[in-house]
């Protein structure tokens, strides 16, 4: 139109309105054509028709003749009402009756009158045309139905500005060329006239060939038959220029259509980055759960001490280096699932299904999952320090008893075999005999610690000491040799008293003295073993209770003494009668190898040990205060952190309803919680230190705080995973608010509205509140459409109603969204009405890079008439809403 309209000129031309339909009447009561008049419509009709039946792979040459049969007449009205396809059980096939296909005249009458019936058949009423008339080549009739089409299907639905059909036309061409000067586009016939009078014919026909290369319309007329006749036929003129309006509209519709092509590919690339994003990070945070696990799952106990503390080490670095950006991850992963969730919903695609094993829920089970092994790997962790920590102290407690008993039991075998008794004076004898007596005392009183020595080794096997065979081999050699001990006493005993009748006297002093000092020597063997005992505490009240046994043990040290001064009389006596009877002593007690001097030398040593276990005690003390005041600094704040962090959930968790205002203000007071619990991290980590100094001073446990860190930990997490929720969900509000054009204050009555009937105020709605709320609000309900309101806002079946599901239902009946079924029409007319686009028309329509998309996505258009390269834009329409595959 521009090239025309740059390339012609007009003059100024008028004509009264009597004489606009003139000529029409004129021709009609004559029923005569003008010889130029018939020229130029044959020229203009056959033109037209031929536009139209090229379609078809066919043509006419002259309109009177090719008509005849009814074929192509018939074929015409299938192209030209949109009933023609290449492919009969196309969907937008609908074809006229079956045409006849003999040669006599009465199947040209029979398809003739096909047609007819057809035409008739949209409305429009044939007067005196007859089949017979068209099939005997009748000139004026053949020119009349042809007409009669042209008005039909090109004019009559023409609208402009509540103007139809011909005075639409005719008002469009004053609209289009209202701009130039000297131009007044009164009437057809005449309006062409208003050329420059310099060159008519030559901008005439400059005109028709920029319409034929630019518009794809065909020269209807030659410039002569207007120029050289003093009126032109007006239907002709119409005709030609119905062609120009269609071409023009056609190229406003193709526009409207790129456009709205061009939106629903851009919303749909960008919603498949979001999702290929999100399957990125999910695989990755999946992928680090899965290398973490067997990790945390590995229980290999270490033999040391040194090695499982180190352990302990790498799981805190796991704790405080590793896990927190994952934590981050997992919570983002959640707000940009929720965010496209909300953008497909806007843009009326369906929701995004993520690929198998990689959903929101199938992450949050990973995590948890990871959570509990993480818990138990911890618990397991301060389970095998406590019992490495049990096994060293049990180990050497049994190496320093097995010492001792081995210490005492040194010869004892050797003694007890000999046979010195056969050779020995009567004295003799009975001081073998009595010193027999307090050996076997003094065995009796060592059973107990066998018994003990036995009992540590059995623990040590239980808890699975590393080294329990040097362990086992030594306590059964200590067995082995305490039951032959047995055997071999008994054996001594038999025969000390089978040769005691023989001997009359005995020395009842020694005798005495070794009665006494044996279980006195007893008593400071096991004192002394007492006061060298090893010992374990967790607690002030556990070494307070060592320490009052030993204050308890020192109280029994003056009767001690007394009876060790008794025992060192008795020694006393002996010497003091051997003294006065002239009695030469050996120097040996017969009855007993303790001497009064391995007694005085076992009591110095006795009351040097008192104050050195004195000492030990208090150097523990002084630790479990330590450990007492690490407790209570490690309470005091877990008692004021766990708190605060329960009353940020509560207030957090109202938040959304309690705070009014605007979404901009929510966020913002929201965004002012995140950054005030951002900061209280410094807390946090504080409380971390202190857990880490009591876990490294091996203290498991704390009367003052119901609190552990474990507990803290989670709560911490959780807090963090709520604020950024629920900014997340104002976030999606904002969408929704500016996707469907909600002002604010009709969020604000929505508000209202669902806080009236959150009687929980926990931002939620049972469905008998949900009903509630519709009722109130005009609602009519039965249980089918409630049922059927319910799977809409609750898709999930989860039960309950959340505020942005509430929204969506509010605001999804005023929604305006694009549909499968328009985005097929946009590309149809894209396609010059073909059921198939080619790759030149998108590259022509669309935007390079809109172009390239639908190019790489589009299938292969399946038909033997179609070019080679020609797409299916049909499925592919259809896939971008979910309806089919692509």
């Amino acid at each position: 139109m521009t090239a025309i309209e740059t390339q012609v000129q007009y003059a100024t031309y008028t004509m009264t309105s009597e004489q606009v339909y003139s000529q029409e009447d004129d021709w009609d009561r004559d029923l005569l054509l003008d010889p130029a008049w018939e020229k130029q419509q044959r020229k203009t009709f056959t033109a037209w028709c031929n536009s139209h039946l090229r379609k078809a792979g066919t043509q006419i040459e002259n309109i009177e003749e090719d008509f005849r049969n009814g074929l192509k007449l018939m074929l015409l009205l299938e192209v030209i009402s949109g009933r023609w396809s290449p492919q009969a059980e196309d969907i937008y096939c609908e074809r006229l009756p079956r045409p006849d296909k003999g040669k006599m005249r009465f199947h040209k009458i029979a398809n003739v009158n096909k047609a007819l019936d057809f035409i008739c058949s949209k409305g429009v009423k044939l007067v005196s045309i007859g089949a017979e008339e068209i099939v005997d080549g009748n000139v004026k009739m053949t020119l009349g139905m042809i007409w009669t089409i042209i008005l039909r299907f090109a004019i009559q639905d023409i609208s402009v500005e509540e103007t139809s059909a011909k005075e639409g036309l005719l008002l469009w061409c004053q609209r289009k060329t209202a701009p130039y000067r000297n131009v007044n586009c009164l009437l057809f016939n005449l309006a062409w006239l208003q050329v420059h009078p310099d060159d008519p014919i030559g901008n005439l026909n400059t005109a028709f060939e920029v319409a034929e290369k630019y518009l794809d319309i065909p020269k209807m007329l030659d410039a002569e038959d207007i120029v050289n006749t003093p009126k032109p036929d007006e239907k002709a003129i119409m005709t030609y220029v119905s062609c120009f309006y269609h071409a023009f509209a056609g190229a406003e519709q193709a526009e409207t259509a790129a456009n709205r092509i061009c939106k629903v590919l851009a919303v749909n690339q960008e919603n498949e980055k979001l999702m290929q994003e999100y399957e990125k990070l999910a695989s990755e945070l999946l992928e680090w759960i899965r290398r973490t696990i067997p990790w945390l799952e590995n229980r290999v106990a270490e033999q040391s001490m040194r090695a499982m503390q180190q352990k302990l080490e790498d799981f805190r670095d796991y704790r405080r280096v590793h896990k927190p950006p994952k934590v981050q991850e997992k919570c983002q992963l959640e707000i940009n699932f929720n965010t496209l969730q909300t953008k497909l919903r806007l843009s009326n695609r369906p929701a995004f299904m993520p690929s198998e094993g990689k959903m929101v829920s199938d992450i949050a089970n990973a995590w948890k999952g990871l959570e509990q092994v993480e818990k138990g790997y911890e618990e397991w962790l301060l389970t095998e320090i406590r019992r490495l920590e049990r096994l060293d102290h049990l180990a050497e407690k049994f190496k320093q008893k097995c010492s001792l008993h081995e210490s005492w039991t040194a010869g004892k075998e050797e003694l007890l075999s000999m046979k010195d008794y056969e050779s020995a004076s009567l004295m003799e004898i009975r001081a073998l005999m009595r010193k027999h007596e307090a050996f076997e005392s003094d065995l009796a009183a060592h059973q107990d610690r066998v018994e003990q020595i036995a009992a540590i080794a059995q623990e040590l096997n239980e808890l699975d000491y590393h080294d329990a065979v040097t362990i086992n081999s030594r306590c059964q050699g200590i067995c082995d040799q305490w039951d032959n001990l047995g055997t071999l006493t008994q054996k001594r005993r038999d025969s000390l008293e089978r040769v005691e009748k023989l001997w009359e006297t005995i020395d009842q002093l020694y005798l005495e003295f070794a009665k006494r000092a044996a279980p006195f020597n007893n008593w400071m063997d096991g004192a002394m073993e007492d006061l060298q005992d090893m010992f374990i505490v967790h607690s002030i009240e556990e070494i307070q209770s060592l320490i009052t046994a030993h204050d308890q043990f020192k109280a029994t040290l003056p009767e001690a003494d007394k009876e060790r001064m008794t025992t060192m009389g008795i020694q006393g006596e002996i010497v003091k009668i051997a003294q006065t009877y002239g009695i030469k002593l050996s120097g040996i007690n017969p009855y007993t190898v303790l001497s009064p001097q391995d007694i005085t030398n076992k009591w110095d040593a006795v009351k040097h040990l008192v104050p050195l276990r004195d000492q030990m005690l208090q150097e523990e003390v002084a630790r479990q205060q330590s450990n007492e005041r690490l407790r209570r600094q490690f309470a005091a704040q877990a008692n004021i952190i766990g708190p605060w962090i329960q009353t940020k959930m509560e207030e957090i968790s109202h938040v959304s309803v309690d705070i009014a205002g605007s979404l901009e203000e929510q966020m913002s007071s929201l965004k002012q919680y995140e950054q005030n619990i951002i900061n209280y991290k410094s807390n946090i980590d504080k409380l971390e230190g202190d857990h880490q100094l009591s876990q490294e001073s091996l203290i498991f446990d704390n009367k003052h705080t119901n609190y552990t860190m474990e507990h803290v930990r989670v709560g911490w997490e959780q807090l963090l995973t709520t604020i950024a929720r629920t900014i997340n969900e104002v976030e999606n509000q904002i969408l929704t608010r500016d996707a469907k054009g909600i002002s604010q204050e009709q969020l604000n009555e929505f508000r209202a509205s669902f806080n009236h009937f959150d009687r929980k105020r926990n931002g939620m709605m049972d469905p008998d509140d949900f009903r509630a709320c519709l009722i109130s609000m005009g609602y009519d309900l039965g249980e089918v459409e409630f049922a059927r309101i319910m799977t809409l806002v609750d898709s999930n079946n989860t039960g309950v109603v959340t505020f942005q599901a509430f929204i969506d239902f509010m605001t999804r009946e005023t929604a305006e969204t694009d549909t499968a079924d328009q985005v097929m029409a946009s590309f149809k007319i894209l396609a010059s009405d073909k059921t198939y686009i080619t790759v030149e028309e998108l590259r022509r329509e669309l935007p390079p890079e809109q172009a390239d998309y639908c190019i790489s996505r589009m299938t292969k258009y399946v038909s033997g008439d179609a070019p080679p390269g020609a797409l299916d834009y049909i499925s592919f329409s259809s896939a971008l809403y979910g309806e089919s595959d692509l």
